[in-house]
């Protein structure tokens, strides 16, 4: 008699065997054809990681493991596991099936759409819906219930929600319960250890008040994972965090490009964002990273001659549809940096992080480095537009009526606030950065059109 297949033997989108990749904020694993289409949808919907070939911080891969062996993903299957349901005529893909569509459509219907999600009944204010799971949450997390923490957060709970009445976040709860697993979710769905308590504590403190001082460690590394994981590319080694090295600058062996008069403009650029611009570019740049990692990961692990193909290569970072048009285009433009220009913008990234905690550390400003820090998977997982731009029309520079005119007026009104003081945006300095290896008449050309967008 054969065993049963545990959720962890075979994928939980196909059901084929032996699944080498993980879905961290999903709580599943995957097998190499539906990671192909989980890595083409983006970090904002699912953030992937091989089994065997990429570091793992040990408690966060005992995290997805527990989640995985106690069904979460019956979560993002509800409607097709429930026989009652008019959804359940829907077919789940299987391991014969193509990538595309099948696999394809399955799968952005199961995490993008959130189609087979158990739905609350609806209410006249959502906000209310949100706040009442998110105090569901901010009870759940003391208890070692992963799965119960996943389901409210699919549905909309907050994971870095501040109750009014505790006058804390379900990370401190979690924190001073010793919950380390719940923490671990809580990051990955954008909590901040940072965060203060209504008594002027993070829950970092808590932590080491309750002596559970590997939570403790923790929660330092996830407080400073962007930039660890930027030096870490560069150079291979971490900031010794228990010590109170929290940063690593590594040194370009050939530095002569960072003396020219282009790389000098585009540092005192970068350092004239304000630090909400500046947090856009850092995380912008932390996913082009993962992307670059996970792209060697994923041509060193495959068959070449049966699944490298176009289908299967993410050639820049795909679109967020919660972002304006142009961010996403000054995204998708990093893939353009050549080894030695990417490395000179994550090494000026580095330097300016660590000269905006040590600034924000003398000044006692609210502005601090936990804003500038925040993780990497502050990325929270949420229901996204349907109508999603294709790569093409979002990488053209011409096409920029992708979203309602409502978001438009939002954002316009975030850039001038931030604007208001006078930095400049992103997009400015990427295209200074693209001027590092331009030719002098693109370099004339781009600088009038700066000047004439400034008049």
């Amino acid at each position: 008699m054969s065993k049963r297949l545990r959720s962890s033997d075979v994928c939980a989108d196909c059901s084929g065997p032996d699944p080498s990749w993980a879905s961290v904020n999903r709580g599943t694993f995957i097998c190499d054809e539906c990671c192909s289409v989980h890595r083409s949808l983006g970090r904002h919907i699912s953030q992937v990681r091989h089994l065997k070939h990429t570091p793992w911080p040990p408690t966060l891969l005992q995290m997805v493991e527990t989640l995985c062996n106690n069904g979460a993903n019956s979560i993002w299957e509800h409607s097709l596991l429930d026989p009652a349901s008019i959804m359940s005529g829907r077919r789940k893909a299987n391991p014969q099936d193509k990538v595309h569509p099948n696999k394809a459509e399955f799968i952005r219907a199961k995490y993008q759409m959130l189609a087979f999600v158990h739905r609350l009944p609806c209410r006249d204010d959502d906000s209310v819906t949100a706040k009442d799971l998110s105090k569901q949450l901010h009870s759940s997390v003391r208890t070692g219930n992963l799965e119960t923490c996943l389901r409210l957060l699919s549905l909309g709970a907050q994971a870095n929600f501040f109750h009014p009445e505790k006058g804390n976040t379900p990370l401190h709860v979690a924190s001073k319960a010793g919950q380390i697993l719940q923490a671990e979710l809580l990051a990955v769905y954008g909590a901040d250890p940072g965060t203060q308590d209504s008594n002027g504590k993070t829950p970092v403190d808590y932590a080491r008040q309750g002596g559970h001082h590997e939570l403790a460690e923790r929660l330092v590394e996830i407080q400073y994972e962007l930039t660890d994981r930027l030096a870490f590319y560069l150079c291979g080694r971490k900031p010794d965090h228990k010590n109170g090295q929290h940063f690593i600058i590594p040194q370009m062996a050939d530095s002569s490009l960072d003396l020219s008069e282009l790389a000098k403009a585009a540092k005192k650029k970068l350092q004239s964002l304000s630090n909400h611009l500046f947090e856009e570019l850092a995380m912008d740049v932390y996913d082009e990273v993962d992307r670059r990692e996970t792209d060697a990961v994923w041509l060193a692990t495959q068959n070449h001659s049966t699944l490298v193909t176009e289908t299967t290569v993410v050639p820049f970072l795909p679109v967020n549809p919660e972002y304006s048009s142009t961010r996403n285009q000054g995204r998708q433009k990093l893939a353009r940096f050549n080894a030695h220009e990417f490395a000179t913008l994550v090494i000026d990234i580095l330097s300016d992080a660590k000269r905006r905690q040590q600034g924000s550390s003398r000044s006692n400003s609210k502005d601090n480095v936990d804003l500038i820090l925040k993780t990497i998977n502050q990325h929270s997982v949420e229901s996204q537009d349907n109508d999603q731009p294709d790569y093409d029309s979002v990488a053209s520079d011409e096409d920029t009526d992708l979203e309602t005119t409502a978001s438009k007026a939002n954002r316009q009104k975030s850039l001038d606030s931030d604007l208001s003081d006078g930095p400049v945006t992103v997009q400015e300095f990427m295209e200074v950065k693209n001027a590092l290896v331009a030719s002098e008449a693109k370099i004339q050309q781009l600088m009038k059109l700066l000047g004439k967008d400034a008049n």
